[in-house]
């Protein structure tokens, strides 16, 4: 497909994602990195027990509640 026709499709608000390829794409800023923290053990009890509360994983709420507390940092 040709830019030209690429950029009439998306101007007239068609769905261009099946043109691009989305394997490759990467949002700046957000890449990851893995950090070892070590908690105590009534701490990831009681991280557990709000994750199954919540039907989340304990990694899931670790990152939300640091997000959410560095949001209302910044």
């Amino acid at each position: 497909m040709k830019t030209q026709e690429f950029d009439e499709k998306f101007d007239n608000g068609e769905d261009v994602t099946p043109y691009l390829d989305l394997s490759t794409v990467r949002r700046p800023g957000h890449e990851q990195r893995r950090v070892n923290v070590d908690f105590p053990i009534w701490m990831i009890q009681a991280l557990d027990r709000e994750a199954t509360r919540l039907g989340v994983t304990r990694q899931s709420i670790i990152k939300v509640w640091i997000a959410e507390r560095l949001e209302r940092h910044t």
